[in-house]
């Protein structure tokens, strides 16, 4: 490991670009249902631009910062949009009831694989970072 560690130390990881290409599928897939849905349900298209802004700023920081703090913030904010997906076509969301059981739906499904892959793979590099961290800083210091 490279740089200064787990608060903002490079982690490059080898694997690093495949989060980054799952958040931009992932923020790209909910462009084209944006409009839809803000007339819809306006808070649901609110959601979704927050997702794909904040999609897109993530993968730019792994991209260019590569810091193992936003492995973590990719994790969850990627799990919240899982978490989100099955709750609205489970026990469904105000507005947007006719989403119920539509799991098949192609650029639902979509995200879902580009989120999941973004979610498991950015857990899998930020523990190892931080397991490389722990190394590095238990392991005594001679001069």
């Amino acid at each position: 490991m490279t740089g200064r560690g787990l608060l903002g130390r490079p982690v490059k990881h080898p694997l690093r670009a495949l989060p980054v290409v799952a958040l931009i599928v992932a923020g790209a897939a909910h462009i084209p249902v944006i409009p839809a849905h803000l007339h819809e349900a306006p808070y649901i298209g609110v959601l979704f631009i927050v997702l794909t802004a904040a999609s897109f700023v993530l993968a730019a920081v792994l991209a260019l910062g590569d810091v193992s703090v936003a492995y973590f913030s990719t994790a969850a904010v990627m799990a919240l949009a899982l978490l989100a997906y099955v709750v609205s076509r489970t026990i469904g969301l105000p507005q947007i009831g006719d989403d119920i059981g539509n799991w098949l739906e192609p650029l639902g499904v979509v995200s879902v694989i580009a989120e999941a892959t973004a979610c498991l793979s950015a857990i899998a590099i930020g523990v190892k970072a931080r397991q490389q961290v722990g190394m590095h800083t238990l392991s005594p210091h001679r001069p």
